[in-house]
């Protein structure tokens, strides 16, 4: 019998209690339990008494046990004295760690075959862990916990991404089609959002190579990092303002551009790009534009008059339950860059793992139901929390730049979940957060409404940078679920928290 499930709505995990608990309560979670602002600048720092609770993390950042067994296997097996190694699913991804791993830090890595699984072993000077592990990362070349706990149930024997074990992958590439669209044929199914990314980024390197490309607006911090340490760089344009668009556009004209990124609404800050304005000026000058979605989702916006390719983290609100990891690129069929970026995504990428996409599936039958909801119950606690007597500032797309949202939002849809906020006496955010009444970690998109000090747990090391960026280091970000946000889930400000 399974057992029964805490419910996050009713029962959140917000107290100091509940650290390292995993977020849901599931064998495969994504998140993890930070209550206490405490707990999140200990886990930044490497406190023990804080990471030695965890029993979950968000696996680009911390492996699941079941994963950490694996590379114990692979270690048994493959590494000498002085070595450490990797796992990646398939031969291309460790290579390109290989590849990693002698640019940054000079080593000379290995690659193995994993027994029969399919899975491939980087090994490397222990010296190198720290490169190779945040190469893991920003790569989003991850073998899942499930497919982690296959192959060594089946004593390492072939456990194949298999399009064919499972009629999955299909109704996925179909329900994503449909809701975007396009053709099921155009649409490419990853084992995490950053993977996807990567995947585009290479084939935009190979199709414009010497080119830097151009994050428009602050993005998630990840999709940054990669264009930063995979190719020749990136031109950072962090507001996507009017003047941020015409520096863009001398770039275009000086043809210095490989690919522009941005995303629609951005995140934390919520805000939306001039999508006409830079998919003009990308066509005229022959770059392609690669737009996420993940904040706004599909449901609520369409890109594809704008874009070439989509990224989107399935891994969020197309899930919603938090114990899957996934990310899909959906092709414009109607862009000139259409067929390049076919070739090298069929040519060059890592596959969702079929028990991966068997959950998928089922989570995601209910999707723009459970998008309407939240959508509704978003705009509420935007009210709620612009209301509440120590909040300074509410960023929600519907305040941010609404004119531009709406370029691409869908007739009758709505803003997305997701909010960010900062308090009028920065003192007091540690407070406020320990007294928010609502599950605490990273992630977001959960049915369940879940909240962590963003800026802390994703820039910690470069608060200042982040803050001349404009975002907050003390800002708030909380991801609104199908029940909302009620009144007695806030804290009140009466001498203080």
């Amino acid at each position: 019998m399974n057992p029964v499930l805490r419910d996050l709505d009713a029962y959140p995990l917000w107290q100091a209690e509940d650290l390292g608990k995993p977020v849901p309560d599931d064998p495969h979670a994504v998140s993890v339990a930070l209550p206490l602002w405490q707990h999140v600048v200990g886990y930044e720092e490497g406190d023990p008494a804080v990471i030695e609770t965890f029993q979950a993390g968000y696996p680009r950042f911390f492996c699941h046990p079941k994963v950490e067994a694996l590379f114990a296997a692979a270690r048994d097996q493959f590494a000498r004295a002085g070595d450490d190694v990797l796992v990646f699913p398939t031969e291309g991804a460790a290579d390109r760690c290989r590849v990693y791993l002698k640019q940054k830090d000079g080593v000379e890595a290995s690659l193995a075959a994993l027994g029969e699984t399919g899975l491939h072993v980087v090994r490397f000077p222990e010296a190198a862990r720290k490169t190779a592990r945040f190469y893991w990362r920003i790569s989003g070349d991850i073998v899942s916990s499930r497919l982690a706990e296959a192959a060594l149930a089946n004593g390492l024997s072939d456990c194949r991404a298999d399009e064919n074990a499972s009629p999955a992958h299909r109704i996925l590439r179909e329900r994503l089609a449909g809701l975007s669209g396009n053709r099921d044929e155009d649409v490419f199914l990853f084992p995490s959002g950053m993977c996807g990314v990567s995947s585009v980024h290479r084939a935009l390197l190979a199709a414009r190579p010497g080119r830097r490309c151009v994050q428009l607006d602050f993005p998630y911090v990840d999709v940054l990092k990669v264009q930063q340490e995979i190719g020749p760089g990136a031109v950072f344009l962090g507001t996507g303002n009017v003047e941020d668009l015409e520096w863009l556009e001398a770039l275009l004209r000086n043809d210095e551009v490989s690919g522009i990124y941005c995303e629609f609404p951005s995140n934390p800050l919520l805000r939306s790009v001039n999508l006409e304005r830079v998919s003009k000026a990308a066509r005229a000058a022959g770059v392609p534009l690669i737009v996420d979605d993940t904040i706004a989702s599909v449901v609520n916006v369409d890109v594809y008059p704008f874009a070439d390719a989509v990224t989107t983290s399935l891994t969020k609100y197309f899930s919603g339950v938090g114990n899957v990891m996934a990310g899909s690129v959906i092709l414009n069929r109607k862009s000139p860059f259409h067929d390049t970026f076919r070739r090298a995504l069929q040519s060059d990428s890592v596959p969702l793992w079929h028990g991966d996409a068997d959950v998928l599936e089922h989570n995601s039958r209910d999707f723009p139901d459970r998008m309407a909801k939240i959508n509704a119950q978003a705009v509420d606690a935007y009210h709620r929390l612009k209301a509440h007597p120590a909040v300074a500032k509410v960023y929600f797309p519907l305040s941010q730049t609404p004119e531009l949202y709406q370029q691409a939002m869908r007739p009758g849809a709505g803003y997305g979940g997701l909010l960010s906020l900062i308090l009028k006496d920065a003192s007091q955010c540690p407070a406020f957060y320990d007294a928010l009444k609502v599950t605490k970690g990273p992630s977001l998109g959960t049915n369940f409404s879940i909240a962590c000090p963003y800026t802390l747990l994703a820039h910690y090391t470069e608060l200042p940078w982040a803050e001349l960026c404009g975002v907050d280091r003390n800002l708030i970000r909380i991801s609104i679920g199908v029940h909302g946000l009620g009144d007695s889930q806030l804290p009140r400000s009466v001498n203080g928290f």
